[in-house]
């Protein structure tokens, strides 16, 4: 995949970040079949991490019974308008980008 994939909405309120974040990923398991009848091979994301000021807030850690373009939300304690959060993906095909949210 391509980097770009993550779409991410960070908002602080009171103290608390509540984040929403969808990935544009196929999400496939290895176990479906094209027209021709050959299998699709496996490519999901593994794992996703999120970091606020260098610290992990979030950590989630995937399969492929996780559903096309998966959608994951949390909260965590602190963060403010105008920081940035880095988010961190990686395939079980060794691909890997990292991508920034605003908090607003």
């Amino acid at each position: 995949m391509a980097k770009g994939i993550i779409r991410a909405k960070a908002k602080a309120k009171n103290g608390n970040t509540s984040v929403k974040i969808m990935a544009k990923h196929d999400m496939e398991t290895g176990n479906r079949k094209d027209k021709k009848g050959n299998k699709i091979p496996a490519k999901f994301i593994q794992t996703m991490v999120v970091a606020y000021n260098g610290k992990t807030v979030m950590e989630a850690h995937l399969g492929t019974a996780v559903s096309k373009n998966p959608y994951l939300a949390f909260t965590f304690e602190g963060g403010a308008k105008g920081d940035q959060l880095e988010i961190t993906w990686t395939e079980n095909t060794g691909t890997s980008s990292t991508e920034t949210a605003k908090v607003r």
